[in-house]
């Protein structure tokens, strides 16, 4: 049999993405399904002599959709050689409905039951040879982050069947993995190891609140630690002992002025090149992503695929389903808020999680408006941070407070209910490192790859429009909303242009204007609040449709004008 296109299909949370990571290595293609927004992973793997295409199918339960993710599953079905069915070994009797319904799909299949090493930590005891002649296919264990089994796994491939089994009823189904289920599984007591212990405080209201707090600070303690750290250690003295030379050499030789020089180096403060103020495309337009950034980006997912690996986030996810009903969404909806720290991109992307399409609009609108993303943190607390941490907490204590308020008046002014949730807690296992440095590796490239093209436009579309005199002219314009709302100097429209592509960029010119501690408070948080960068609206755009997205856009702008002004009423 001639294997050009293997699917990787299974509930989510079954280790799906391991088992890619563990088949293709890091050359993976991100790439969304015709004619929609969902995502699916592929790359090549190795058999023999053949590289076939592994593609990681967005989770399902069932091959009767109920979302657009598992419409997309299904839809894949028709184009795959062969099916990879992962399947959680410590939860055999949920998992198993998927595999019996591929089999009545007549494609060749084989089980690999994942996280084969769970099951003796939960006394349970699988016959593998007993599963396999029941399912009538291979089944072959697997532990994706230690590598267990994936050499069998591939090795079995050619011997996968399809074996187009019927069964006339849902009812049939059950009754059918009941009995295999019970002929193929026993349970054993066994006594509760430190980790299932944390599990249990982990989602009780009192203890579980505690430890929420708990990880969420000590995460973004150990974030800013490793950040300023890479900061200090690595980045700064990069550009400053090597790139700075070779730019003071070049900005010598062109002239130290001139309408080259402007685009290239930017201005000279006293003589000299200022990473963070003279705004050149290989001054700035570098530093600021790689320089300030990338540190805290870094330092960021790091630590998210920690949390995720480990199997914290769908236990904050139902710790926070209260508060988010209130707020007209339900607790998974916390994803796409976390992601959004990272980058509002992927947190953009995230929404498409979330059925309704009132859930979606509640959760894009309420993170491009308090969701700030952590290029963009980064740049507050480099600025407004000199100004003392009070001033920092008035910025991020106004945005929550926003998030809170706004979710609150969505949720009483748009028809619907909040949706309840439905969300598989996986165990809590020890991350495997060489699986975190993988997908750290691809979110920080798509990162960059996303992210620098648009620092270095903005700044050359920013340097243009000042060489233009386009700049001055707007802000003529707008003065009476900057200065006598706002109470900004009229010099700050630079900054909300260039927030259109990156809103951390955008907060960075906020610095070479003198500002007063409340003008860079108010400046910061309304740049924090007045829209989404060019790359997010994009996403939204897809996700929610030109219309709500226009609706949405009003009142992230309502939002901006209502709380610029407060903020310049009080402070």
């Amino acid at each position: 049999m001639k294997i050009n296109k293997i699917l990787l299909m299974g509930n989510p949370n079954v280790g799906k993405s391991a088992i890619f990571s563990r088949l293709t290595g890091v050359k993976v293609v991100i790439s969304n399904y015709p004619g929609t927004t969902v995502e699916f992973a592929q790359g090549k793997t190795k058999i023999g002599k053949e590289r076939p295409l592994v593609i990681d199918v967005p989770g399902t339960y069932t091959l009767e959709p109920t979302s657009k993710a598992e419409e997309v599953a299904v839809k894949m079905l028709k184009d795959g050689d062969l099916v990879i069915n992962i399947v959680d070994a410590t939860n055999l009797e949920r998992n198993l409905y998927l595999t019996l319904q591929l089999l009545e799909r007549n494609i060749p299949v084989i089980v690999a039951l994942n996280m084969w090493d769970e099951t003796k930590h939960h006394g349970i005891v699988i016959d593998v040879k007993k599963l396999e002649e029941k399912l009538k296919i291979p089944v072959v264990p697997t532990c994706a982050l230690t590598g267990e089994g994936i050499k069998e796994l591939i090795n079995r491939l050619p011997k996968a069947r399809a074996l187009k089994m019927q069964f006339a009823s849902d009812g049939e189904r059950w009754k059918r993995i009941g009995e295999i289920v019970e002929e193929t599984q026993k349970l054993t007591h066994h006594h509760h190891t430190l980790l299932q212990r944390l599990e249990e405080l982990s989602i009780k209201p009192l203890t579980g609140l505690l430890i929420a707090m708990g990880v969420i600070y000590c995460a973004f303690l150990m974030i800013r630690f490793v950040g300023e750290s890479l900061i200090g250690y690595i980045f700064g003295p990069l550009f400053e002992r090597l790139w700075l030379p070779l730019m003071m050499r070049l900005s010598t030789f062109l002239g130290q002025g001139g309408f080259l020089h402007h685009i290239l180096i930017g201005n000279l403060i006293e003589g000299k090149i200022d990473f963070g103020q003279s705004f050149g495309l290989l001054t700035t337009g570098l530093f600021v992503p790689i320089g300030m950034v990338l540190p805290y980006i870094l330092s960021f997912y790091l630590m998210l695929g920690l949390l995720e690996d480990f199997g914290y986030l769908p236990r904050l996810a139902v710790m926070a389903d209260n508060l988010m009903h209130n707020l007209g969404l339900h607790g998974y909806a916390l994803i796409p808020m976390i992601l959004g720290l990272g980058c509002n991109v992927p947190g953009a992307l995230t929404t498409r999680l979330l059925k309704e399409r009132r859930e979606k609009f509640i959760a894009a609108t309420l993170m491009a408006i308090a969701i700030p993303c952590m290029a963009q943190i980064a740049m507050i607390i480099g600025l407004v941070g000199q100004r003392g941490g009070k001033y920092l907490a008035i910025v991020f204590s106004t945005l929550f407070i926003l998030l809170i308020v706004k979710g609150l008046i969505l949720n009483k002014v748009l028809k619907g209910q909040s949706p309840e949730i439905f969300i598989e807690i996986p165990p809590y296992r020890m991350p495997q490192f060489m699986a975190v440095i993988k997908k750290l590796w691809m979110r920080l490239f798509h990162f960059l790859c996303e992210a620098l093209p648009f620092v270095l436009l903005g700044i050359l579309f920013v340097n243009i429009l000042y060489a233009l005199k386009i700049i001055g002219f707007l802000a003529h314009i707008f003065a009476p909303v900057l200065t006598n709302l706002w109470g900004l100097p009229k010099e700050a429209i630079s900054a909300l242009i260039i927030g259109f592509l990156r809103k951390d960029v955008a907060v960075g010119m906020l610095g070479p204007l003198n500002l007063t501690t409340k003008q860079l408070v108010i400046g910061s948080t309304i740049l924090a609040v007045y829209f989404p960068c060019i790359a997010t609206f994009a996403v939204l755009v897809r996700e929610l449709g030109i219309i709500d997205m226009l609706k949405s856009a009003a009142i992230m702008i309502t939002v901006a004008l209502l709380i610029g002004a407060f903020l310049n009423l009080i402070l």
